[in-house]
């Protein structure tokens, strides 16, 4: 079964909450809400691509998706429902727009204009900075084409935007969703 426009993926692990850490041999639960978007599912793995695709993608890859890809809801009586990608038995269909990197061959793309930046640890200063990471300055990790065709690749600093800090895990790591226009120059 092929979707004529969208992807057809299932969460990977089988879950669509990741709310739980495991200490000392033991999970435990670190969110109970299901509204709570940092706790949702952000690791989809491609079931089949659409008909007509053309691209990198394929069956098998990993995609970094929208935190409201697999999220439940309750509608107006309280009912608990699943969102509008829902397909079947822990299938979804994934539009073009609702992902923004993809995992091949353990290297993780940067999808259409979404790039990933590693916040970087506060810099020394005579300025007193009270935080923990440097304002609008970070690393790119995962780059995209067009940064690409700058010159501007995985490794290279960078500073951005206010208010384009999209926070994602990869990895096991804190990194920054934003658009390639966000972007402002390499340091």
């Amino acid at each position: 079964m092929r979707s004529l426009h969208q992807f057809i993926v299932k969460p990977v692990g089988d879950k669509r909450y990741n709310n739980t850490k495991e200490i000392g041999g033991i999970d435990f639960i670190v969110s109970t809400s299901e509204e709570d978007f940092k706790s949702s599912n952000r690791h989809a793995e491609v079931v089949e691509v659409p008909i007509r695709y053309k691209g990198e993608i394929s069956k098998g890859d990993i995609l970094l998706v929208h935190h409201n890809v697999f999220k439940f809801y309750n509608d107006m009586r309280g009912r608990r429902r699943s969102g509008k990608s829902f397909f079947k038995d822990n299938l979804f269909f994934l539009d073009a727009d609702q992902f923004f990197a993809y995992k091949k061959d353990d290297v993780w793309k940067g999808y259409d204009r979404y790039c990933f930046v590693r916040p970087i640890d506060k810099e020394e200063s005579y300025i007193y900075k009270p935080f923990t990471h440097e304002p609008l300055m970070g690393e790119v990790v995962i780059a995209n084409s067009k940064l690409k065709s700058y010159g501007i690749d995985s490794g290279q600093r960078v500073s951005f935007k206010p208010d384009s800090e999209y926070e994602f895990i990869v990895d096991d790591e804190t990194l920054y969703r934003m658009y390639d226009h966000q972007i402002t120059m390499t340091v």
